[in-house]
């Protein structure tokens, strides 16, 4: 840094904001030292920046899984936030062990080995976030509401109703509803709260639920398949339309109409939620909760936690993008050429 500085005519604290873009550099100064630390071939030692900051310039994202299309959207966003801004990322995937968690909570954050958390679809306890208040680590949640915490979210409750009133608007009154299983109401009850916004929807409406087109599966296409195969082959009659909690579970309820003989949207409506990629080559109507634009938010709100930037920690909720495409029609409505 010493070389650096005297090879761009400036001081050495100059060096170090220009190199770790924090502070006030004009633009000239910054770029003669950009010119002289590439002249000289230096590289910033993030090992001795960490000594001298307490900073490791390194962020952990936890996340349930890495295999499932949200949370895997959520880290690309987040990672290209923190390339961006000169952050490592270390990822933890948790699973389905509950120590796996504690692992990342109790030992690494306390080992120093991470400058914050961004918890994805995690809801962490009263004690969880304490401790981490407690070492001064900040964290940011994705996907729901935790109290002491800065999150980001959608309202699940009203952006699932605001879908099944989308299918009852074009005159569908024989809807079901396709979600997930008690399993997947750890973190945040998101099927329960979805299942609410249909129900709240129906009863609104003066509509008849039945229970037998209420299935729950496990947020697969391969699973919603089987669990949209059973309920449209089921005796007694089959429903106009399905709204199905993701767009995955969604994938799985078209394919299974194809395969039965129906047409989409014809015979049958289908609208999902969060914004697949796949969803333009199914025709999807969906609500697009933009995961990527999710992961890049909550690392902007880390790392003004981080710089002291940041206000009382809130919960943002977000509002999603309602895109109607073609799986979605009045009932019996005649195919579009």
């Amino acid at each position: 840094m010493r070389d650096v500085a005297e090879s761009a005519g400036v001081s050495m604290a100059t060096v170090s904001r220009a190199l770790s873009g924090r502070g006030n550099v004009s633009e000239r100064s910054r770029q003669r030292v950009l010119d002289a630390a590439s002249k000289l071939g230096f590289v910033p030692s993030y090992t001795a920046s960490s000594l001298a900051s307490g900073r490791t310039r390194n962020i952990g994202v936890m996340l349930p899984s890495v295999t499932r299309w949200f949370f895997s959207s959520v880290l690309e966003g987040a990672s290209k936030a923190l390339l961006d801004a000169g952050y490592d990322l270390t990822l933890y995937s948790t699973g389905e062990q509950p120590d796996d968690r504690e692992s990342v909570l109790n030992d690494f954050l306390l080992r120093q080995r991470l400058d914050g958390v961004i918890a994805v679809s995690l809801e962490l306890s009263a004690a969880e976030v304490e401790q981490l208040l407690r070492v001064r680590r900040p964290v940011v949640g994705v996907g729901g509401p935790i109290e002491g915490v800065a999150t980001l979210r959608i309202n699940d409750f009203e952006v699932a109703r605001h879908a099944t009133e989308h299918l009852i608007g074009l005159g569908h009154r024989d809807i079901a509803h396709v979600s997930g299983t008690a399993e997947f109401e750890r973190d945040f009850a998101l099927p329960t709260s979805r299942r609410e916004g249909y129900l709240a929807a129906m009863r609104d409406a003066g509509l008849e639920v039945r229970p037998s087109w209420l299935a729950a599966t496990d947020f697969t296409i391969p699973g919603a398949y089987e669990a949209s195969k059973r309920l449209l082959a089921a005796p007694g009659g089959r429903p106009t339309a399905i709204f199905a909690a993701s767009d995955e579970m969604a994938f799985g309820a078209i394919l299974a109409a194809r395969d039965l003989g129906l047409r989409v949207p014809d015979d049958l409506s289908v609208v999902g939620i969060d914004g697949h990629d796949l969803g333009p080559l199914f025709g999807l109507t969906t609500f697009d909760q933009n995961p990527r634009s999710q992961g890049a938010a909550a690392v902007g709100m880390l790392l003004r936690q981080l710089d002291g930037d940041g206000d009382a920690p809130r919960s943002d909720i977000i509002e999603p993008e309602f895109v109607v495409r073609q799986s979605t029609a009045t009932p019996g409505a005649p195919r579009r050429a």
